[in-house]
C-alpha cells in the first residue's frame, strides 16, 4: 500500500528490444516528465530507478532505459512495476486541478448534502476523467464524469466532494 506522500507516476510494460531497455506508461500529464522527477521508486520502496527516455516505440508507448537494468531479461522481470515519487518532489497545481491520489477516497455528496458514496478510482478512457463512485446504497459502482458541472466542489481540506451528476445516473 503506498502512503500519501508518494504519487504513482508510471509503469513498467515490459521490455523493448534486447538491450534492457523499458517500455513505459507515463501517468503524468506531459508523458516525457515522468523521467524529469529524480529517481522513481516501486511501490514498496526496494527498487529505485533514474530513468532516461530514448524515444517512443511505434504504438506510442514510451522507451527508455532505467538505472541498473542492462538485459532483457531485468526488463522483463520488471514489467507491472508501478513507479512512484516523493509528493514534495512534484509541481504545486493550480486550484482546479487535483493529483489522482487526492481524490480517491473522498466522501461524494449531492447539492443537497445526501451522500452518494466515496471515489474508489480515477478513469480515463480517452473522453476525459471519470470519478469511480461506490458506496452501501449502490448496487454496482457509478462513473460521475469530472467535469466543472457535473462536480462543482472539490474540497481537499475537508475530505469531501459536491457531485451534480446527470439525471438518472444514481
Amino acid at each position: 500500500m503506498s502512503d500519501d506522500s508518494r504519487i504513482c507516476l508510471g509503469a513498467i510494460s515490459g521490455a523493448f528490444g534486447v538491450k534492457g531497455e523499458v517500455r513505459l506508461k507515463s501517468f503524468t500529464a506531459t508523458p516525457d516528465d515522468i523521467a524529469a522527477y529524480g529517481p522513481l521508486e516501486s511501490e514498496d520502496r526496494a527498487l529505485s530507478f533514474e530513468i532516461t527516455l530514448s524515444g517512443q516505440s511505434a504504438k506510442g508507448a514510451l522507451i527508455g532505459r532505467l538505472s541498473g537494468v542492462a538485459t532483457k531479461e531485468q526488463a522483463d522481470a520488471l514489467r507491472g512495476v508501478r513507479l512512484y515519487a516523493e509528493r514534495d518532489r512534484l509541481p504545486a497545481l493550480p486550484d482546479d486541478e487535483f493529483y489522482h491520489a487526492d481524490l480517491i477516497g473522498l466522501e461524494v455528496f449531492d447539492t443537497g448534502g445526501a451522500p452518494l458514496g466515496r471515489v474508489k478510482a480515477v478513469l480515463n478512457h480517452g473522453a476525459g476523467d471519470l470519478l469511480e463512485i461506490h458506496g452501501p446504497a449502490l448496487k454496482s459502482t457509478v462513473l460521475v464524469p469530472f467535469t466543472r458541472d457535473a462536480v462543482p466542489t472539490v474540497d481537499l481540506a475537508s475530505g469531501r466532494i459536491v457531485a451534480d451528476p446527470p439525471e438518472g445516473l444514481f
